[in-house]
């Protein structure tokens, strides 16, 4: 018997499609993958075509092999797993949860080295502070992130009840 007829059979790949925190969520969803990881010069795509195998990247750079890539899929997807981070909403608004990079954290002390908390975030307001944070996202994304800034506007454009073709 096949033990990985019904997983996602991933190859940690340069040239495969960019991971995203979507494919995370399906695949901690789903019954695991198997990972495939190369060495050096990477495998013969006669195996990759063989095996079926689907090439996923983490970025848009080379490492030495795909291990470091495959740990850092497996933990996205270990953390989405129920009561792995406690607290079960301690992962719903985070850096590409809404298509967006994550707001500023701000914990204790009030003040660091001359540097405050800003006051909305210690106004008690919820749908004030709700407003702060989703601006701040939006700003951040739009200045670090512009390939997710034109997706985010893109779906925002989009009208109701039809699909968005920039989600692949």
């Amino acid at each position: 018997a096949d033990i990985a007829a019904d997983r996602p059979r991933l190859l940690m790949s340069p040239r495969g499609r960019p991971l995203t925190q979507d494919q995370v969520a399906e695949l901690a969803a789903g019954p695991g993958p198997l990972i495939v990881c190369g060495r050096f010069e990477g495998i013969d795509q006669r195996v990759i075509e063989a095996r079926g195998l689907e090439e996923v990247s983490i970025g848009d750079y080379v490492l030495s092999g795909g291990e470091i890539a495959a740990m850092a899929l497996i933990d996205a997807c270990v953390r989405l797993l129920p009561g792995v981070m406690g607290k079960q909403a301690s992962g719903t608004e985070e850096s590409f949860s809404e298509g967006l990079l994550e707001y500023p954290q701000y914990t204790r002390p009030q003040e660091f080295e001359g540097r405050q908390i800003p006051e909305i975030l210690i106004s008690g307001d919820h749908a004030k502070v709700a407003a702060w944070r989703l601006a701040q996202s939006e700003a951040l994304t739009a200045a670090r992130r512009p390939d997710l800034w034109a997706r985010k506007a893109g779906q925002k454009a989009a009208p109701r009840g039809t699909k968005n073709t920039t989600d692949g």
